[in-house]
Order: C-alpha cells, then sequence, then structure tokens
C-alpha cells in the first residue's frame, strides 16, 4: 500500500491527481491552505473514489509551520507539489510583497516540505514538483513567476543529488483547458491553443498522465519535462 502526499490538491491539476491515486488503492494526503478546505475536498474525493484520503491545513508561504503540518504523514512513497500562488507582477511597478509569497511558495515552500518528508521517504520514493512554461515563455508581468519556475529546474538538479536514490522530476505544463484558470478566461484558451503545433490543449487528464509516468517509472530521474503541445 503506497501513501502520496499532494500539496495543493483542493483544485485542479492536484485533484486530479489525488483522485487517481485514490482510486489505485493509495492512502493520499492533500492539503489546502485552511483545514476546512482541504477536510472538504478530502471527503469528497473520499465519496467520489471510494478511497482513503486525508486533507491538511499547510501554507507553502509560511514555511517555519510546513513540519508541524506534516506530522501526521509517517511514510510517504510519493510527494507532489502543485500549491502556487497567482502573481502579476513586473519590474516596472513591482509589488515586492507578492514577489515575496510566490518565491517563498514555489521556492523555500517546495523545498521545505521535501526536506520534512525525506527521513521518512521510501527507498523508492519520487518527488514531482510543478513549474510552468512561463519559464520559457515570458509575458507582461511574470516577471517572478517566470523566475521560480525556471528555479524549478534547478531544484530538481539539486534535490535528485542529495536525496538519490529518491527520484526527484518536475513537469512544466502549458495552459490547461479544463483547469479552473482557464476554462475560466476564454480569452486566454484561443490564444494559447493558437501557439501550439498540435492544435488543442492539454486537459487535465493529460497531465495526470504525464505526472504518473514521472512518479511512477522507476528509471526517470532529474527531467524536467514540458507538456505544451509543441510551441510554435
Amino acid at each position: 500500500m503506497s501513501t502520496v502526499v499532494v500539496v495543493g490538491a483542493t483544485q485542479g491539476t492536484g485533484r486530479a491527481l489525488a483522485a487517481e491515486y485514490a482510486r489505485r488503492g493509495a492512502d493520499v494526503f492533500i492539503t489546502g491552505r485552511t483545514q476546512e478546505r482541504a477536510t472538504t475536498v478530502a471527503g469528497e474525493l473520499a465519496a467520489e473514489t471510494g478511497g482513503r484520503v486525508t486533507g491538511l491545513a499547510l501554507d507553502l508561504s509560511r514555511p517555519a509551520d510546513i513540519a508541524a503540518a506534516l506530522e501526521p504523514v509517517r511514510h510517504v512513497d510519493r510527494v507532489v507539489l502543485v500549491g502556487m500562488v497567482r502573481d502579476m507582477n513586473s519590474a516596472r511597478a513591482y509589488d515586492v510583497d507578492a514577489a515575496t509569497t510566490l518565491a517563498t511558495t514555489k521556492i523555500v515552500g517546495y523545498t521545505t516540505v521535501v526536506a520534512s518528508l525525506h527521513p521518512r521517504m521510501s527507498a523508492d520514493a519520487s518527488v514531482l514538483l510543478f513549474g510552468g512554461m512561463a519559464k520559457d515563455l515570458p509575458y507582461p508581468g511574470s516577471t517572478t513567476l517566470t523566475a521560480v519556475n525556471a528555479a524549478v529546474q534547478g531544484l530538481v538538479r539539486t534535490l535528485s543529488v542529495e536525496l538519490a536514490p529518491v527520484r526527484v522530476n518536475s513537469i512544466h505544463p502549458w495552459a490547461i483547458t479544463d483547469s479552473p484558470h482557464v476554462a475560466a478566461n476564454e480569452q486566454l484558451r484561443d490564444m494559447a491553443q493558437k501557439m501550439t503545433l498540435t492544435g488543442r490543449l492539454a486537459t487535465m487528464a493529460d497531465i495526470v498522465d504525464g505526472c504518473l509516468f514521472l512518479l511512477e517509472n522507476p528509471i526517470a530521474n532529474a527531467i524536467d519535462l514540458k507538456l505544451n503541445g509543441g510551441i510554435a
């Protein structure tokens, strides 16, 4: 029986991945910023899948509190870091607080989760970090997001060396057509779809499939996987 921790799984792709592991019989821990939200979604997932899902409160932007938040996890085989905050923040009008929250969340927060759980990881454990295509395709307002998504690649390099034989990979999706953020923005969907070579955007199911490859294939390690349909 495997144990899976998905950090940032109260909606979107994180929720879909947690559901898939619950259907497969794993013991799943999901996190949200509040205990109420995490508990509610855990209950929904358990009802939908018939699996075992536990909700924990964890705020990646508060790394000093992360170790205590993860205390209920006594053993872990798969760790997935999806959680993020959205930040439109240009260099010409720089919001220091917003930038600090985002950088803390995706660099310090992600690393703190991995460091906290590492002593409880199995020998064949694997870790998956979510980045994003803003690292390669900056746009006005993506200054900090572009930087931290590129930093995710750096984390994969160092963590895969430091934690070996634990495998560490990252996934970098383009716009996901049925994710809450993209589904609500028709203009964004159309623009993103026109940029792909396939003429289609990924669904959450497509991204979950990529996640499962990186998490479960025993030779997949130190990979930064772009799932974007090709960008013209």
